[in-house]
């Protein structure tokens, strides 16, 4: 009698493995799921400073493009208005996401079209570039911040619905208000920061020159250092060079890092005078929510402004007053900024 066949253990074996390689891939999926979406999921919240209750919840990636225009804006000297206006474009043309596709040739943030001369793909693709044009129009439309939300919009959209603007105005006002300074201590962000980020200072410093340009940490630390008038903005222009971004020259940065222990701190002296986007105090909330909103993508953990300090792993809700921490200290303000951890 000849031996029976191998070939139904060797199947079973094979069925019992398919049925725990499932099993993985379900749990695997449902981390990934518990990750995006869950409590841990990265996400960002601007609350009113006016103790109104108006609050406004959206992501890291909304929150980094929302920070690259309110810097863009401030830098060129334009006011808070023109920040609105242009978040509350974003927000309706693309959710505040740099997308790659749209209606017939429209791209990223804006929606800006290659074909109508709003530049190439590559270039309307840079949220920077972007923001920066779209600010070039807005501020050839006559009186704009007189004008309603919706008209000053359409002027240099040209959208078919140009009614859709007005309902992203008050979460815009609230993003603005914050992303420019004038309200302090408004945004949070919590969570885990964003799979393979790319962090440290010299990420956070690369960060800073792409968003506000290279002046952001020269001029500022020898404005505190002489007592000198801070110099006029930096155009950050579809002309302006970001190829030397990712470093700052040790002769002129006055802004220090700390030794590495497994964290790095990134200090930025604040100016004490006026500054073209507004008063010191309120340049100096501009760069810390900067930070905050950034925080994923930069692997921020700290960031304290004023003897008030936000924590991603201790209270990322809330800024906190820090021990013998108070307005008082502005007088050597500076803006702390700590990645890893």
């Amino acid at each position: 009698m000849s031996e029976p066949s191998p070939k139904p253990k060797r199947r079973g074996r094979l069925l019992r493995f398919g049925a725990a390689l499932v099993v993985l891939f379900s749990v695997a999926g449902y981390l990934a799921v518990q990750y995006l979406t869950g409590p841990a999921a990265p996400s960002c919240k601007v609350i009113s400073g006016k103790a109104d209750g108006a609050s406004y919840s959206f992501t890291p990636e909304q929150a980094v493009n929302a920070a690259t225009i309110s810097a863009v804006g401030t830098t060129r000297g334009l006011p808070e208005r023109a920040v609105t206006i242009a978040i509350a474009t974003a927000l309706q043309e693309s959710g505040l996401r740099n997308i790659q596709h749209g209606d017939r040739d429209s791209l990223g943030l804006f929606q800006q079209r290659p074909s109508q001369g709003w530049g190439s793909e590559k270039q309307i693709m840079d949220p920077t570039y972007a923001a920066t044009m779209f600010y070039d129009h807005l501020a050839k439309v006559p009186d704009y911040t007189e004008l309603p939300l919706t008209v000053a919009a359409q002027r240099v959209q040209r959208s078919g619905y140009p009614e859709a603007y007005a309902k992203h105005e008050p979460d815009a006002t609230l993003l603005a208000a914050a992303l420019t300074g004038r309200s302090a201590a408004t945004l949070t962000c919590q969570g885990r920061p964003a799979p393979a980020t790319t962090g440290g200072t010299d990420a956070v410093r690369a960060a800073l020159v792409r968003d506000f340009g290279r002046d952001v940490l020269q001029t500022v630390g020898a404005e505190v250092a002489t007592g000198s008038s801070p110099s006029s903005p930096t155009d950050t222009g579809p002309a302006a060079d970001t190829s030397t971004a990712t470093s700052t020259d040790p002769a002129t940065d006055t802004s220090t890092a700390e030794p590495s222990t497994g964290s790095d701190a990134l200090t930025i002296p604040v100016p004490r005078k006026s500054t073209a986007s507004g008063t010191a105090r309120q340049r100096g909330w501009e760069l810390a929510h900067w930070a905050v909103a950034n925080s994923s993508a930069l692997h921020i953990a700290r960031v304290s402004f004023e003897g008030r300090e936000w924590s991603r792993g201790g209270f990322a809700s809330e800024w906190r007053t820090t021990t013998g921490g108070s307005a008082a200290h502005a007088s050597v303000a500076q803006v702390r900024i700590v990645t890893g951890e």
